[in-house]
């Protein structure tokens, strides 16, 4: 629970330190605007404010681990990743976006510090502890952190112990460790395919890298 405030507070502050002229830059997410990116940040943070709010009375069918599904890469037609850039550009200006995301963000934040992690929560049909919940969330926070980034090169990136937390969690789903050659961040986004590996990560990765990417949904 102690990464999911660090990674969370971290992207949160990333997202506040952006100029509004950069929303218009490309993110990390394929076909994504920085803007875009961060009105999908929006509905994250509603997204664990309902959850943790959402409580269940049966025993847990999932993991921070099970919790992810290894998924199609996108293709731009799924409708909520449609409704995206849609609802990003209605906006208009970023400062009302940053706003909103930081008075949700910081909201979902604060339940999170609340929440008793033996509890359990129920969210897209599974059963989880709120602990595992929220530990899933960091790599969903490392790797929106790192997609805010990647095209902005001053911006600051995810703090060291989150990005080894979220590649230990990758590493899990993969069922495999990444190769040491590689930084975690690099893990990440080589592992999600966020971008194709060099041909020196390739020949490391052995195996590995027939089985890339983990798409994760």
């Amino acid at each position: 629970m102690t990464h999911f405030s660090r990674s969370w507070t971290a992207l949160l502050a990333a997202v506040a330190d952006v100029p509004d002229d950069d929303f218009a830059r490309p993110s990390g997410c394929t076909g994504w605007l920085v803007r875009d990116l961060v009105c999908h940040l929006v509905i994250d943070a509603q997204d664990v404010l309902i959850t943790l709010v959402t409580p269940a009375d049966t025993e847990p069918t999932a993991d921070a681990v099970t919790y992810w599904n290894l998924v199609e890469p996108p293709t731009g037609d799924d409708p909520l990743d449609a409704l995206i850039p849609r609802l990003a550009a209605a906006y208009g200006d970023p400062g009302l976006l940053k706003f909103h995301l930081d008075d949700v963000g910081s909201a979902a934040g604060r339940a999170a510090e609340l929440a008793d992690p033996a509890a359990r929560v129920s969210t897209q049909g599974k059963v989880l502890t709120v602990a595992d919940y929220l530990s899933a969330y960091v790599l969903e926070w490392t790797l929106h952190h790192l997609d805010l980034i990647a095209h902005l090169p001053s911006a600051a990136g995810p703090p060291a112990d989150t990005l080894a937390a979220a590649r230990a969690a990758l590493e899990r789903i993969a069922g495999a460790p990444f190769p040491a050659e590689l930084s975690d961040a690099d893990a990440l986004l080589v592992g999600t395919g966020r971008r194709a590996p060099t041909a020196g990560e390739r020949a490391v990765l052995g195996g590995l890298a027939a089985r890339m990417p983990f798409v994760l949904g």
